[in-house]
């Protein structure tokens, strides 16, 4: 865990993303990564100020700023991808998280908010998906209307399909649910609250693939 904590130190230190002041580039990658496993960002806040002082709102624009750290997924060759959405809330509004795992490397290749469930959205994010992919993938999905149409519009190979495959998106969306259930799978209502919900999803997303990598190289 050590080497992938000063992997991601490295990276915001070549980065340049977080802006110079007397907290400590370590402290800014702590406070981001115990808000990403778990603690609220008051609990963070809290915690870390052990070492040195920080409010909870620098805990959340640290957390925000790791997308900028973190690389997209590499486009290359991918043969099958899992596709699936769920619901989340946004103040007291439902919206719908969209997300497309690579069903051989496990990466999260997109994720998206909408605010409605159709095909229209669903060709919109598997554009998206296609900027990692240098081929024409088949895709894995449900039996959601929304799917049947989408690929019959883009002339996409597809399958349905409730477990088996489609497991690496299930597993993702259970990881990403049990991080948000902390503050309810409510995301905080405010003036910029879809553009923020999205920022808070990406830097979980390019975490993830991050922490899967690591995992993968010490095991293999």
């Amino acid at each position: 865990m050590q080497g992938f904590v000063n992997e991601l130190i490295e990276k915001a230190r070549r980065s340049r993303v977080f802006k110079r002041n007397k907290k400590s580039l370590e402290v800014k990658i702590l406070a981001a990564l115990l808000y990403f496993f778990g603690l609220s960002l008051r609990k963070t806040s809290l915690f870390v100020s052990f070492f040195e002082e920080i409010s909870h709102e620098s805990v959340r624009k640290y957390y925000h700023r790791l997308k900028y750290i973190l690389k997209q997924p590499r486009k290359k060759e991918r043969k099958l991808i899992a596709v699936d959405e769920t619901i989340v809330k946004v103040g007291e509004r439902r919206v719908f998280v969209w997300a497309a795992i690579d069903v051989e490397t496990k990466e999260c290749l997109a994720i998206w908010v909408s605010m409605a469930r159709h095909q229209f959205i669903v060709s919109e994010f598997i554009r998206m998906v296609l900027r990692y992919c240098k081929n024409r993938p088949k895709f894995i999905v449900d039996r959601g209307i929304w799917y049947k149409n989408a690929f019959k519009r883009l002339g996409f190979s597809y399958e349905n399909e409730t477990f088996g495959k489609r497991n690496c998106v299930e597993q993702f969306f259970s990881i990403l649910k049990s991080r948000t259930k902390r503050f309810n799978n409510r995301f905080p209502k405010n003036k910029i609250q879809f553009r923020s919900t999205l920022s808070w999803l990406r830097s979980f997303a390019l975490l993830y693939n991050l922490i899967n990598c690591y995992y993968k190289n010490i095991t293999s």
